[in-house]
């Protein structure tokens, strides 16, 4: 069974998509209104919506019905229940593709990123995706440092740029995202300067490493933080990150094109 199937009961409760992401992806799909694009590890379709509300047209993958039972319809966004590494599309049959902060879900990227050369005509593949190895280690860390030792288990970033390499034969590029203040997709480190929200537990619920980790560990990192807050600790200590209005937590798309 998917993990979303457990975890993702209220997912698009908190994952509300950015709009800032979702222009930087038509950006970097850079395709006409109209085109077909595939959105591998869909979830509950937030950015599928948004890419429709744009003028596209979306064949959503996701292979938890929890997920999807959550998405709002539209008739430009078609469901397919099926797996990065198998996609459910035939060749040749999309205009781009984009998977959003899931490939490292996929069990075998080797795979998925041939499924998504496979089913794309000529344009782009893109990519949000993270390397925790260029993030600055915020004090998120400090009281759930669980979160920065899964994170340093994902493939580092130029591993993940060889493999689509290898695999594509398509030229890669990589263009950092910049956290703002005041994301609405709340995924791990969405909340950089608004500490209490990793205390309400549907933003916890909705961020994959807080739902698989150990729960001693959640709870002693969040009875720390919320006394921390209450005394005035965590402003002294931290506070200065309030005069930030973005950050480089290691958040990167990867755009992948043929040479034309």
């Amino acid at each position: 069974m998917p993990i979303y199937n457990s975890i993702g009961q209220k997912y698009s409760k908190t994952r509300i998509p950015d709009s800032r992401i979702v222009n930087k992806l038509i950006d970097l799909l850079s395709l006409p209104k109209g085109s077909i694009i595939a959105d591998i590890g869909a979830g509950t379709g937030g950015y599928s919506l948004a890419l429709a509300n744009q003028g596209f047209i979306v064949n959503a993958v996701e292979p938890s019905v929890v997920m999807q039972k959550q998405a709002v319809e539209h008739p430009q966004v078609k469901w397919f229940t099926g797996y990065a590494e198998n996609l459910p599309l035939p060749d040749k049959s999309v205009d781009g593709v984009v998977s959003i902060l899931a490939i490292h879900h996929f069990s075998h990227l080797e795979k998925a990123f041939q499924e998504m050369h496979r089913v794309i005509k000529d344009g782009a593949i893109v990519l949000l995706t993270f390397d925790i190895r260029f993030a600055q280690k915020i004090w998120l860390y400090d009281y759930f440092p669980f979160l920065w030792e899964d994170a340093l288990r994902f493939l580092p970033l130029n591993k993940q740029i060889n493999l689509i390499h290898s695999k594509t034969k398509r030229r890669v590029e990589v263009i950092p995202l910049l956290l703002p203040h005041d994301l609405s997709d709340l995924f791990a480190a969405a909340a950089w300067r608004r500490p209490e929200l990793y205390l309400q537990p549907e933003v916890r619920a909705g961020i994959s490493s807080f739902a698989l980790a150990n729960q001693d560990s959640v709870e002693q990192g969040l009875q720390l933080l919320a006394a921390d807050l209450n005394n005035g600790e965590w402003n002294k200590k931290y506070g200065d990150i309030g005069n930030l209005t973005e950050i480089d937590l290691g958040y990167r798309f990867i755009r992948a094109t043929l040479d034309n």
